[in-house]
């Protein structure tokens, strides 16, 4: 019962939703599909209230991300917050006073952080500097304060503050001129970790121990080459953290730090990234996930404390192969809350009982209409790149598929990041109409081991673009794709591959859409937001001793190679790729007659967020490859 009336207020509220956003039956068929598509909606984010009876989490059922709240036993939810933009994350404090959550203005990024009355009916604004960037790091386990980092100081700069929510005090307790984030708090709420990263080194950082009454940073982390550390939880007794770290290793592996002597043991040693940790708030449950080959395994082990784990059981069975995150435990440790999203399952909230053992579904977000059966879950497929490599990839092939594809080759961003057999609706929309997608992990991406990330930094920038000219030469072979009907696709970094695709490249491609990505590396440098320059250039190439190189693969340079027909998206309110990109790489291609269609958003930022501006730019992007690809 509690799944249907559920359904039927998410139905209820489509029917809501603005002009444009519903069915336009009779009109455009072609339209009226992807419309569909794009009003499948996710749930987030879930947080437990402290006595356990509710549950906070974020769907977008309005079109955009906002706070809601529901039964742990399931039931009826209730929408809390109303913004056109969307709401980032939300917090239930441990001692039941209130939330917090974080939300920007037309995707600039500049979050400011919220209190929440834990029956949702007041907000209180904590931060009010709309030019100021907040990024929200945990609540102390008193409830009482957070933490955060702010570059209200210097705006290249992240320094640390906690405030005290109920009087809405401020207090700076860690200032350095760096990217810096809080994220570990002491049980006794006397300590910080802070992670500070390298600015010299690409995916490199430590973690500091902060001493809240002296303000005394001890370094804990001192090492040498590229490392990463992360996913810190004190132990209950204080003495040592649960972290996870790859100095000195392939790969993120679950560890152990004596604080004094800065001893490290291994507790997980799954040749495998960490991905997803929580512990329990009484310190007795460590839940965390392993991300083998994009899929998520899901344990929990009984903790000491200080902070030794007992024995890996099998890992917890999950609805289906996906990846898991936002892992919470309820304040008595009786339930483990997390969303599980997989290429047949739209993002959900879950709850495993760890009285009973038995896992549920707490929400049921729309499908709007659409049977779970006609979505496609991807093939993990490798094939050999220029240097003998292997690369691996998703193959989703459309059902019922005959004769030669159409393909579209779908390009992550990051460039440190990876593609996961997630749930996407645009995929399942192109596979439904029989284009197949294949979405490769070129080298840089994560989750295959700290040196295969590190194949493109700087100078081997365009080895990861060649991965992709072997993707073609695979789906040739061996995809059952028509050459001449293969396009290309990215955002932000995959915006950049991309564009590099088709100059690099230009014979491969029957057309090619890019969205907030990288034209021109030397005035992207320039413009990004100055708190990113530093990290990207570690990355990409410095402006001071690389610029020659930099200009050489900027795709603006060699724009007169292009023939691909190209769609190109941006926001203008993007912090991280200033929507100038966008403009340049238009501006030169109008000026040769080549095919180029240009859509700009001036209530975006980094990406398309808001339902009704997703109603406009993916039907034109549909027809746009329809038009070069059938």
């Amino acid at each position: 019962m509690r799944k249907i009336t559920t359904t039927l207020l998410i139905h209820a509220l489509l029917l809501a939703l603005p002009t444009g956003a519903q069915t336009a039956a009779g009109t455009n068929d072609d339209v009226a599909a992807i419309e569909r598509y794009l009003n499948i909606r996710s749930a987030t984010s879930p947080t437990f209230s402290p006595d356990g009876q509710k549950v906070a989490f974020l769907t977008n059922i309005t079109g955009t991300p906002q706070v809601w709240a529901v039964s742990a036993a399931g039931g009826w939810p209730d929408q809390w917050t109303f913004y056109q933009d969307r709401v980032d994350f939300v917090e239930w404090s441990s001692n039941g006073s209130g939330l917090v959550f974080g939300k920007s203005r037309g995707g600039d990024e500049n979050a400011q952080l919220f209190w929440l009355a834990p029956d949702g009916t007041r907000i209180r604004a904590l931060t009010n500097s709309p030019k100021v960037r907040h990024n929200f790091g945990l609540w102390s386990h008193d409830g009482t304060k957070i933490a955060y980092a702010s570059n209200k100081r210097n705006p290249n700069y992240f320094d640390i503050y906690v405030m005290d929510v109920a009087a809405g005090r401020e207090e700076l307790v860690y200032q350095q001129d760096g990217s810096n984030s809080p994220v570990a708090w002491s049980f006794d709420g006397q300590r910080l970790i802070v992670s500070r990263s390298n600015e010299q080194l690409s995916l490199d950082n430590d973690l500091y121990l902060v001493d809240l009454s002296t303000k005394q940073a001890t370094h804990l982390t001192p090492h040498t080459g590229p490392a990463q550390f992360g996913d810190v939880h004190f132990t209950r007794n204080g003495r040592a953290i649960i972290f996870a770290h790859n100095d000195g290793r392939e790969w993120y592996q679950l560890s152990r730090m004596e604080l004094d002597s800065r001893k490290i043991e291994t507790l997980d040693d799954t040749p495998w990234d960490v991905d997803a940790t929580a512990l329990a708030d009484d310190g007795r449950l460590f839940a965390y996930t392993i991300n083998r080959e994009g899929y998520s395994e899901l344990y929990i082990r009984e903790a000491t404390d200080d902070g030794r784990l007992g024995p890996k059981a099998a890992p917890i069975k999950l609805p289906g192969q996906g990846v898991v995150s936002g892992l919470e435990f309820s304040r008595d440790a009786t339930q483990l809350a997390f969303v599980f999203n997989g290429a047949r399952f739209n993002p959900d909230v879950w709850i495993y009982d760890l009285r009973t053992r038995q896992l549920r579904q707490l929400t049921h977000s729309s499908r709007a209409g659409l049977a779970q059966s006609s979505f496609v879950e991807p093939e993990l497929i490798r094939y050999t790149t220029f240097d003998g490599r292997e690369i691996p990839a998703w193959y989703y092939r459309p059902q019922n598929a005959q004769g030669r594809l159409p393909v579209i080759v779908s390009v992550h961003g990051g460039p440190e990041g990876q593609e996961r057999p997630t749930f996407n609706a645009i995929y399942q929309y192109f596979l439904a109409r029989g284009y197949a997608i294949l979405a490769p992990n070129v080298r840089g991406s994560t989750g295959y081991g700290k040196t295969y990330t590190h194949l493109d930094d700087v100078r081997r920038r365009e080895d990861a673009v060649k991965d992709l000219a072997a993707a073609v030469e695979w789906l040739r072979t061996q995809g059952g794709a028509d050459p001449k009907r293969i396009a290309v696709m990215g955002g932000s970094y995959g915006g950049y591959m991309t564009l590099a695709a088709i100059t690099l490249y230009p014979d491969l491609w029957a057309a090619a859409v890019d969205t907030v990505g990288i034209a021109n590396f030397e005035t992207f440098l320039r413009n990004t937001s100055g708190y990113r320059r530093k990290l990207r250039e570690v990355e990409y190439g410095s402006l001071e001793r690389d610029l020659e190189f930099l200009r050489s693969i900027s795709p603006i340079n060699r724009v007169d190679r292009i023939r691909a027909p190209l769609m190109v998206i941006h926001g203008k309110n993007d912090p991280r790729v200033p929507y100038t990109e966008a403009e340049q790489i238009v501006k030169a291609l109008r000026q040769r007659g080549q095919p180029v269609e240009y859509i700009l958003f001036d209530d975006e930022g980094h990406g398309v967020a808001k339902l009704a501006n997703r109603l406009v730019v993916y039907p034109k992007m549909a027809d746009f490859l329809d038009r070069y690809m059938r």
